[in-house]
């Protein structure tokens, strides 16, 4: 995959246009694996899709959206954030049904194609700004950044604070406490 014609090979060791390029490719995986499994492990599946897209849509709220507002513009990054706040609500619906409701397919196939778009969107008009505006060593600045919020992200959605880095930064902490405890409990009690 690349970005402003450069492959994630090409950019240094933590890179965060290298981190989300990587990160878009383990989500577009994920989602083919959803919709290829069945019964319990479709809903496994399902949960590492949501934490992973839970936790990198905040850190790239936190992290990305104030570089792209100066490197490409506020138009960008207040369409990148207003997609992620849409997706996030049809994430938590998603979580709500769980995988084995019959109408689960049919909207997990409608938030893949939007989630889609979104990276393209992302890795077209946003990466390429960065990579292009950005000096080599405050991308991988960013990239450190990206993964620390990533690790105390919240690992489920919370649509309150989705699509604001200013919510992200003053609810996302506790929100992520919780999510923890739950997905720890959940993880105890099966």
């Amino acid at each position: 995959m690349t970005t402003a014609g450069q492959s994630t090979t090409n950019l240094p060791e933590g890179d965060v246009v290298g981190i989300l390029l990587a990160q878009h490719a383990r989500i577009r995986e994920l989602f083919e694996h959803v919709k290829s499994a069945e019964g319990e492990h479709k809903q496994q599946t399902f949960d590492e899709l949501r934490a992973l897209l839970a936790a990198h849509e905040t850190a790239e709220e936190m992290v990305v959206r104030p570089v792209t507002v100066k490197a490409a513009a506020a138009g960008v990054a207040d369409a990148r954030n207003k997609e992620e706040s849409e997706a996030t609500h049809v994430l938590a619906e998603l979580e709500k049904l769980g995988a084995a409701d019959p109408k689960f397919d049919q909207m997990f196939a409608e938030f893949q194609k939007a989630v889609d778009s979104h990276a393209t969107a992302e890795e077209t008009q946003e990466f390429p700004a960065i990579a292009e505006k950005c000096e080599e060593k405050d991308r991988v600045r960013m990239g450190k950044a990206l993964l620390a919020a990533e690790a105390v992200a919240p690992t489920h959605p919370h649509p309150s604070t989705a699509g604001s880095p200013a919510a992200q930064w003053a609810v996302g902490p506790v929100a992520s406490v919780v999510d923890r405890v739950r997905d720890a409990v959940k993880g105890v009690l099966g």
